[in-house]
Formats: C-alpha cells, structure tokens, sequence
C-alpha cells in the first residue's frame, strides 16, 4: 500500500513536470520578453518577501536569540537580491550568454536523469522503456546544441528552449503514460 501512494505521488509529480514544462514552452513561444520579466520579477518578489519575513523575524525575537540567527545580514541580503530582481530585470537578459551555459548544463542534467529512468524502466521489464530513452537522448541532445550555442539571435534560441520545452514535456507525458501498463 505504501509503495502504491509513493508511486503514485511520483506520477503525479511527472505529470505536473509535464504541464510545467507545456506552460512554460507556450509561453516561451509567445513572449520571451514578457516570459522573462514575469519570472525575474516573480522570484524578486519572493526574496522580498523572504528578506521582509526575515527582519521581522529578527526584530520579533529576544536579543540573545536574534544575535545568533543571522536574520539582519540574510533579510537585507535577500531584501536586495528581490530588489534586483524587480528593478534590474533587464540584467539578466544581458547577461544571457552565462545563462543559456547554465540552461544547457540544468537541462544536460536532466538528460542524465532520464537516461536513469530509462534504464531503470528496461530493467524493470517496462514494454515501452524506449520512449523514455527517446526522451532521455532528446534532451541530452538539446543540451549539447545550447552549449553549442550556434544561434546568432537570442529569440532564435528562445524559441529552441521553447520547442525543446514542448518536445520534453510530450515525450514524457507519453512514457508516464505508457510506463503505468
């Protein structure tokens, strides 16, 4: 019974890998621009709020307490991380070229761990381990041509991600799938 629910907590976490990875290559597809400041500005807002929480948790508590936590430095340090984010979003498109390197590097990762579950899957005796494989090699693939990096303008390279992100997402919505028989 036990390792029934964690199995299924494991599909449902893919299956909403899958519908993360469809929303974010639609969205990549349709505005990169807009993709990109809704992110930045999102994660500054939520070290923004982290560091808020943070000084007030350090104000709140006993001296002796607060001394010892570290919430002035960690608040302030996250309060004007969140502010870069929000204000400076622009920073990280301009500073693309490091970023794409650590995308190719997170998805050649990603490539890893699906090489796992593919092979995990045909030692299992799963009947369609292949399509996780597939889905393993694509992304690996899509990793080495952004290392690569031959595109010569950046919304070229977004729509690349993009599709990559759909591709992804399909193929391994189709293994989720067809791995439960």
């Amino acid at each position: 019974m036990k390792q029934h629910l964690h199995s299924m907590d494991r599909n449902l976490m893919s299956l909403l890998v899958c519908i993360g990875e469809l929303v974010i290559g639609v969205l990549l597809l349709l505005n990169p621009r807009g993709f990109t400041f809704a992110v930045f500005v999102a994660l500054g807002v939520l070290l923004a709020a982290l560091g808020i929480a943070r000084l007030v948790g350090y104000w709140r508590a006993e001296a002796a307490v607060a001394a010892r936590s570290g919430g002035l430095v960690t608040g302030l340090v996250f309060l004007l991380a969140g502010g870069f984010c929000i204000f400076r979003w622009q920073w990280f498109v301009m500073t693309f070229p490091i970023l794409t390197v650590v995308y190719g590097v997170v998805t050649l990762l990603n490539g890893l761990n699906k090489l796992q579950c593919a092979v995990d899957l045909w030692r299992l005796g799963q009947r369609y381990w292949y399509l996780a494989l597939t889905g393993a090699a694509l992304t690996l693939l899509f990793g080495a041509v952004i290392l690569a990096n031959p595109f010569a303008t950046m919304a070229l390279l977004w729509k690349f991600v993009a599709i990559a992100f759909l591709v992804e997402a399909v193929l391994d919505l189709v293994t989720l799938l067809f791995s439960r028989r």
